[in-house]
């Protein structure tokens, strides 16, 4: 598929205008990967004045990307769903995320 870039200012502007929207989640892929432009979307929401959840969803570790936790905690109200994929594990309810989580390794936190 073609690349379409979207600015974080048109972003939040959609976003700002939908009236069911209360959160945003991050996934798909590994948005660490692209941790410079997630960053600069979060900052936008919040020098708006939008202090709503963000939840990200990481196939990474805590450990192994401490340095990003470090400093998403310039904001507040991040979420991040930590764990890789394990095959033929038990599905377990994350009380963070209010969902099932498919592999036992994987659990959400509240990081700020």
């Amino acid at each position: 598929m073609k690349l379409i870039d979207i600015s974080a200012d048109n972003i939040y502007r959609r976003y700002i205008n939908n009236p069911i929207s209360e959160a945003v989640v991050i996934g798909g892929l590994e948005p660490i990967k692209q941790f410079d432009e997630m960053y600069e979307l979060i900052k936008t929401f919040r020098s708006n004045g939008c202090n709503d959840y963000f939840v990200i969803y990481t196939g990474y570790n805590k450990v192994e990307i401490s340095n990003f936790i470090n400093k998403l905690c310039d904001f507040n109200n991040i979420i991040i769903k930590f764990g890789r994929f394990i095959p033929n594990q038990e599905p377990h309810y994350d009380s963070v995320l209010c969902v099932k989580l498919i592999s036992d390794n994987q659990y959400a936190e509240v990081i700020c």
